[in-house]
């Protein structure tokens, strides 16, 4: 599907995104890497000097921090309530992640840019999940419209 017809299928309202970025703080990125030259770890950091409470997933037994956080192998493994689950892994992931994304609590499911699934989404939202695909909340967090937090320094 080409970028244009993606980003008018997952058109969201800005408030809703905010509304989203505002309410969570404890945020599991699933497909997260120690990898510096990975977006998901610049990803990772800006969240996290921004401000969240940022939980990485990684399956890899080696990899036991990222920036100083501890290393969770599993959604299953976290041993605190998540808001959102951000996911940093293939398309064809996601309704796998979606059903444990629910299994643990989450109330937002966050689809990483190129990472959407029409059923994954239905199944969240029937489960009460708040849910936002091929988007990148870094990106969202410096949108005009996003104001609170700015005044961090990075």
């Amino acid at each position: 599907m080409p970028a244009a017809a993606l980003d008018e299928l997952y058109d969201y309202d800005q408030q809703y995104i905010a509304d989203i970025l505002k309410s969570v703080k404890t945020i599991a990125m699933v497909g997260a890497s120690a990898d510096k030259t990975k977006f998901s770890y610049g990803v990772l950091r800006v969240l996290h000097e921004t401000g969240y409470d940022m939980i990485p997933v990684n399956p890899n037994p080696n990899l036991t921090e990222i920036r100083g956080i501890p290393v969770y192998h599993s959604l299953e493994e976290i041993d605190r309530p998540v808001d959102m689950v951000e996911v940093f892994r293939p398309k064809e992931e996601l309704y796998a992640i979606t059903k444990k994304a629910i299994a643990i609590g989450a109330k937002v499911l966050w689809g990483q840019i190129g990472v959407y699934d029409d059923q994954a989404a239905k199944l969240a939202q029937d489960a009460g999940l708040k849910v936002v695909m091929n988007r990148c909340p870094k990106i969202e967090l410096f949108r005009p419209f996003w104001k609170p937090r700015l005044d961090l320094e990075i």
